[in-house]
């Protein structure tokens, strides 16, 4: 183990290292949390007034894991996950991820760091929301490193509870490990999720024992999962056993913290009245507040996208043609392609609204939706905004002159609409904008932090406050007969595995249905217009997932409404009017559309199999087809849709657009696009192509020659040398022997085990496992099914290509079982051990959960197999019952990186001498 640099208890080595990655000295409450971080402690929730810099926990934390003493460094998570609202266009988190790779790579001291992270010459593993680091998952590559995860409740909710959005099944147990594992879990705007944070309460502090490891007399060597929760509107955890840490007295003498508390924000609520509606009152004062005196950045919050964020946009827009005034303007909306937000991140700080604060040179107007309210710290100089929940008041009021000081004074206008008669759920308009009123004018005018502090504080408006807040969602609660359902991953069916977005969102009344659209260039359809099976889809979309940069999430009836009229305009630029038959590449038989469910399997709901012809799109539009049409609408929730690039309807910033034509850039043809794991192309050569940075891993037919031989194939192929599958191929550049790989991967699982401080019982366990779990692939058919040379030699990597016919659906790791039966080290373990061995030998392709291939293994009679695979899933209910769900998938992963590693050495090897070399010793 590295030894720390220092005690923790020295203040000074902190301020300087904080000041170098921050670029300002720690506040006290920063100087507090280091501390209890070094000694181990993690606490509950952080409440703390916005503008004090609550993102700045990701250096925190890093810097205890540097510097804490051997002991409590161990008890601080490797593994920070921070994860931020799922209507989060732009976020800070992704910068400060960014910036603390950088400082590390950069900073000749901050090399010194690095060996207490166990990265060596390699950078901070991170993965981001944006920007080159997008959903990258670099972090998955070493469990023994620090790494930083930035994702939404989305993204890490489904991958914690084993339904990874965007994952294949077989990585889906590896996804849920390391999240599950040795991470420390960051919920920003913790209160506008409450079934998410209760269900990693549920976890993290395990009430009922449900889902940890049963420790036994020696504890239990799998590190734990850790919460705290971020939030800005006064938290009240201390009832269910929390620990929140807030401001103390010497934060309040602190100057910049008193500059910031009380940084002048005056406020002044209004009406849209005089027969103006709230659109025209929300423009009308953004631009007086934009244009008088001086110019001035100012940001518009609308609660609807439509009828307010467009409209008050194009009204402004309007006013600066008609005036001759150049301005700069902006929109903060959802649904944009993940891709495109990086040039939205970049107008945000060109204009000053994020990063250093710039004096407006013209007019500069931001207007934003909810999107706008998460996420990112934004700093305006006047806000006008429409009457909201007072959760999301607090988030408005939060990003407007943040940091105070100068003499600052930002004006707050907050509008209410006219009154009207019309009723919801038995509340009339008045009666809803006098609940919301409350809390706004009890702050007489003064918005800044300390008075919203004290607002809160205000045991006399407690109940005012309370009315107008949203009402927390209903939630299911979550047991371990649910979890247990989900992590069977290697089942295709199972009745008690139900959709896990109830777990993560709660049952929000009113809450418009999402769903996903992703554009692809290259779909698993034939050239003859015939469907292919729903397991050849499906196996295509295991190889080829969709990824988080591609997603678009919006409404699914503006999705709806946006796909039927591209179909319509693909059908007018038809040949014949009226009739698809033909524009550019596509037909009405083109399959232009799979819906796909949140397992990224084909969706066969309401009797459909989630693929969807043009001809059968078009149907929808008719009059008489409306019942349909609605019925498809309603289909689309929760769903990823998987659209032909060739519909096009994307725009330039990342927006539906329904009248453009030209097809967007894709993941799978794109060269500039990145991270981009894999690639999909068309060929009409038998053989997979010797590539360098490329190699085949699925392909099918979609022609066949009039003798009905396959003339032409859709090929999958996966980025060599990357650490996003973590899913170790057979096939590589340069051909390994088995023993070669048995020696690279033991020593990689022992170096993992004395990282982890692993027993030594355990660590001769992972390491009998690694040296074994490939033993399988002695069998012939593997070998022939492989084209391994036939020199003598029994390999574990080759060049291939794979006969898959030859293969048949056997399973080297069912093979690999007797091997590791047999051996006198693994008979010297315990009952115990040798179970686990067993369990993740063969479960380190992500099957075994619980049952696994028997098909085409020849080393024993049927029944005998039969017994083998019966005791495979017998063995991990055992294991899933000792050690918890997400004890044992971190079991998993351990091997599994091992194994992957020791490919990825092989990969890397400087020539191909064509032998059987050991990793690394030529390069």
């Amino acid at each position: 183990m590295n030894r720390p640099l220092l005690s923790s208890t020295d203040p000074a080595l902190f301020k300087r290292k904080f000041c170098a990655v921050q670029g300002n000295a720690p506040f006290p409450w920063q100087e507090r949390l280091f501390q209890q971080f070094c000694r181990g402690i993690v606490p509950h929730a952080l409440d703390l007034p916005t503008g004090l810099g609550k993102t700045s926990v990701m250096a925190i934390w890093l810097l205890a894991r540097a510097l804490a003493d051997e002991t409590n460094r161990n008890r601080i998570p490797r593994r920070l996950v921070y994860v931020v609202d799922r209507r989060t266009v732009v976020d800070q988190a992704t910068a400060e991820a960014e910036k603390l790779r950088k400082w590390l790579d950069q900073d000749e001291v901050a090399a010194d760091l690095k060996a207490s992270f166990g990265l060596g010459k390699a950078s901070l593993p991170i993965s981001t929301l944006r920007g080159q680091h997008i959903d990258n998952r670099e972090w998955l590559a070493d469990p023994t490193t620090s790494a930083i995860v930035v994702g939404t409740v989305d993204m890490i909710g489904s991958r914690l509870l084993f339904s990874g959005y965007g994952v294949s099944s077989k990585m889906r147990p590896y996804h849920a490990g390391l999240l599950g594992a040795d991470s420390l879990v960051v919920l920003d705007e913790a209160h506008l999720v409450p079934p998410f944070e209760a269900l990693l309460k549920t976890i993290a502090r395990d009430p009922n024992s449900e889902f940890a490891p049963r420790s036994g007399n020696g504890g239990t060597p799998v590190p734990g999962f850790r919460l705290m929760s971020l939030s800005a509107t006064g938290r009240k955890d201390e009832a269910d056993g929390g620990v929140i840490f807030r401001l103390a007295k010497e934060d309040h003498q602190h100057p910049v913290v008193q500059q910031r508390l009380r940084a002048a924000k005056r406020l002044t609520p209004s009406e849209a009245k005089d027969g103006k509606s709230l659109v025209e009152r929300l423009a009308e004062r953004a631009w007086a507040l934009g244009t008088e005196s001086q110019a001035a950045r100012v940001l518009v919050y609308c609660h609807s996208r439509d009828d307010g964020a467009l409209k008050v946009k194009g009204a402004i827009d309007e006013r600066a043609r008609m005036d001759k005034i150049a301005i700069a303007s902006e929109l903060l909306v959802g649904g944009r392609r993940l891709r495109e937000r990086e040039a939205l991140f970049k107008w945000l700080e060109t204009h000053g609204f994020v990063g250093e604060r710039k004096e407006a040179q013209v007019p500069t107007f931001l207007i934003a939706t909810s999107a706008g309210e998460v996420g990112v710290d934004m700093d305006a100089d006047h806000l006008v905004c429409d009457l909201v929940e007072w959760e999301r008041m607090v988030q408005r009021l939060g990003r407007v002159n943040r940091r105070g000081g100068d003499d600052r004074v930002a004006v707050i206008e907050v509008v209410a609409a006219p009154p009207g008669k019309e009723k919801k759920d038995g509340e009339t308009r008045p009666e809803r904008l006098k609940r919301l009123r409350r809390p706004i004018d009890a702050l007489n005018g003064d918005a800044s932090p300390a008075a919203i502090v004290a607002l809160k504080e205000n045991q006399s408006l407690k109940e005012a406050l309370q009315e107008a807040q949203t009402p927390a969602p209903l939630r299911p609660p979550l047991t371990r007969a649910l979890v247990d359902a989900w992590s069977m991953t290697s089942l295709e069916e199972h009745t008690g595995r139900p959709e896990i977005e109830p777990w993560l969102r709660g049952w929000v009344e009113d809450d418009q249905p999402q769903a996903t659209v992703v554009w692809r260039r290259f779909l698993p359809v034939c050239m003859s217009g015939e469907k292919l099976t729903s397991k050849t889809v499906n196996k295509f979309f295991d190889e080829a997932p969709p990824q988080t940069s591609e997603g678009l999430e919006t409404e699914t009836w503006r999705i709806a409404e946006w796909l039927l009229a591209r179909v319509e305009a693909v059908g007018k630029a038809a040949k014949t009017p009226g009739d698809i038959e033909a524009s550019g590449s596509l037909d009405k038989n083109s399959v232009v559309l799979f819906v796909l469910n949140s397992r990224g399997e084909l969706d066969g709901k309401d009797g459909g199999d989630g693929q969807w012809t043009l001809g059968a799109l078009a149907k929808l539009n008719r009059k008489e087809n409306k019942r349909e049409k609605d019925s498809f609408e309603r289909s689309l929730a929760g769903r990823t849709l998987v659209v032909s690039s060739l519909l096009g309807g994307l725009n330039s910033d990342g927006m539906l657009d329904n009248d453009v034509a030209v097809g967007p850039s894709t993941v799978d043809t794109d060269e500039t696009w990145e991270p981009r794991p894999f690639r999909v192309r068309e060929t009409s050569e038998q053989s997979a192509t010797a590539d360098d940075n490329w190699r085949e891993t699925y392909r099918f037919a979609i022609a066949q020659t009039e003798d009905g031989e396959e003339s032409r194939w859709i090929v999958v192929e996966e980025r060599r040398h990357q650490p996003q599958s973590v899913d170790d191929r057979a096939i590589a550049r340069f051909e390994q022997t088995l023993m070669d790989h048995r020696c690279a991967a033991e020593r990689i699982a022992r170096d993992f085990a004395k990282v982890l401080s692993l027993p030594p019982a355990y660590s001769d366990m992972l390491a009998i496992a690694a040296r074994l779990h490939d033993e399988g692939k002695q069998a012939l058919r593997w070998q022939r099914a492989f084209n391994a040379p036939r020199d003598g030699e029994v390999y574990a990597k080759t060049k291939g290509p794979i006969n898959f016919k030859r293969l048949d659906g056997y399973r080297h790791e069912f093979g690999s079982l007797p091997f590791l039966q047999d051996d006198a080290a693994f008979k010297a373990l315990s009952y115990d051990l040798q179970d686990l061995a067993l369990h993740l030998v063969a479960a380190h392709h992500g099957g075994a959960r619980p049952v696994i291939e028997t098909r085409s293994c020849e080393d024993a009679p049927p029944t005998a197999l039969e017994t083998r695979a019966r005791d495979v899933a017998l063995r991990f209910a055992r294991l899933q019952k000792q050690w918890g769900p997400w004890g044992l998938a971190w079991w998993e992963s351990l091997l599994r990186a091992a194994d992957q590693q020791a490919s990825r050495e092989n990969e890397e090897r400087a020539g191909d001498k064509g032998d059987s070399s050991k990793p690394g010793e030529d390069g």
